[in-house]
């Protein structure tokens, strides 16, 4: 997988299979539309309950659209809301407001039993599989499981050749279906709970961080397969991750989330090559590098400080008590126009309102003074 975004070629639209391909005069449409989604978790009173019922946003007013076929990547630290964020989209995780819609259907008006057949078009496959197979259980069973549950087939015949035909689909032999999952090496439990998920047929992934546990060489052949599967079988893909690399290669649009909300959404290259949010920079900054030459003479914008707490976000942009561009623009500024936040001065409009961001191109920036604009004034 390449890590130099210098050398990636643009993002390639997955193609659907001829069986699955739409008329051509047909445009793509929003497979997934997420609108205005928020998460919050309550936080525990005191002993007396005497305490006001606080609450963690976790994600908050979060909005984009997933065209049929297409990847959609959400990018940030850990801590982002990232997570919360994709078991929101498949109804592990109670929306707090918003809608979530799938092709047309939405998640909050449907009934137990609709929201259960609903699961099986959109599955979740988790960073580590070890979380979703079962020790106890042998890849077969594992596999029979995700049919029977969702009562797709309990013919016996009709399951082992299903089980089959999805196990090599992933790459696997049918000799791996009588092993345990802790007889199987990282890569090949990761390439399990791929095929758990697409046994069902589903139309839409949800992938949380689905290479961040393995080794370097082996996420490239599950990128690789996730792919392959995406044009063969006409998946709609929403991946998490932290690695912007990742992004390039394989998405089509991205969202960069920080403290539940997102900073700067638009075509996943364009993100890549030149981020308008500084924290897009700082993230992109940290990339590794395949050449000698560019690592050795590259930059590390390393962020100050820590993560502020859920419970007490900063007004304006949540991003400006570390932000190194509200640093750069405030000595341009008149002093009216600039407020010490610790050590440092930054504008004011930073600690005070945040416009919403405005959309240039399929580029959104939540930043007053976002990279490449020229800071004249702060009015």
């Amino acid at each position: 997988m390449p890590r130099d975004l210098r050398h990636l070629r643009p993002a390639q639209p997955a193609q659907e299979s001829p069986a699955q391909q739409a008329p051509a005069t047909v445009p793509a449409a929003r497979h997934l539309e997420v609108q205005d989604l928020c998460v919050s978790f309550p936080v525990g009173r005191s002993f007396f309950r005497t305490g006001v019922q606080r609450h963690v946003r976790a994600v908050q007013n979060v909005s984009f659209s997933v065209p049929r076929g297409s990847c959609y990547a959400i990018v940030g630290e850990s801590g982002s809301g990232k997570s919360t964020l994709a078991r929101a989209l498949v109804g592990l995780v109670r929306m707090t407001s918003g809608e979530v819609i799938v092709d047309g259907t939405r998640l909050s008006g449907l009934t137990a039993r609709d929201r259960r057949r609903l699961r099986r078009r959109v599955q979740l496959v988790l960073q580590d599989p070890r979380a979703s197979i079962d020790p106890r259980m042998r890849v077969r069973e594992v596999l029979r499981e995700a049919l029977v549950v969702h009562d797709i087939t309990r013919d016996r015949a009709e399951q082992r050749a299903r089980i089959e035909r999805v196990i090599r689909q992933v790459g696997l032999s049918p000799a791996h279906l009588d092993r345990y999952a802790n007889e199987l090496s990282g890569g090949q439990r990761q390439r399990v709970a791929i095929a758990r998920a697409i046994i069902l047929e589903p139309e839409i992934l949800v992938l949380d961080e689905p290479v961040s546990a393995l080794d370097v060489s082996i996420q490239a052949q599950i990128v690789n397969l996730l792919v392959e599967l995406q044009d063969r079988l006409g998946l709609t893909y929403v991946i998490i991750t932290h690695d912007l690399a990742l992004v390039s290669h394989f998405a089509d649009d991205t969202g960069v989330m920080y403290l539940g909300r997102f900073v700067e959404q638009g075509p996943a290259r364009d993100v890549c090559m030149s981020p308008r949010h500084p924290y897009s920079e700082s993230l992109l900054s940290v990339v590794a590098s395949d050449d000698p030459e560019f690592e050795r003479g590259r930059e590390v914008a390393l962020l100050e400080g820590s993560i502020p707490s859920p419970l007490a976000l900063p007004s304006g942009c949540v991003f400006h008590t570390r932000c190194p561009q509200a640093r750069r623009v405030a000595p341009g500024l008149p002093a009216a126009a600039r407020v010490a936040q610790g050590d440092h001065e930054l504008p004011r409009r930073c600690v005070e309102d945040l416009p919403l961001a405005s959309h240039d191109g399929g580029r959104g920036c939540a930043c007053h003074f976002p990279l490449g604009a020229a800071p004249a004034s702060d009015h």
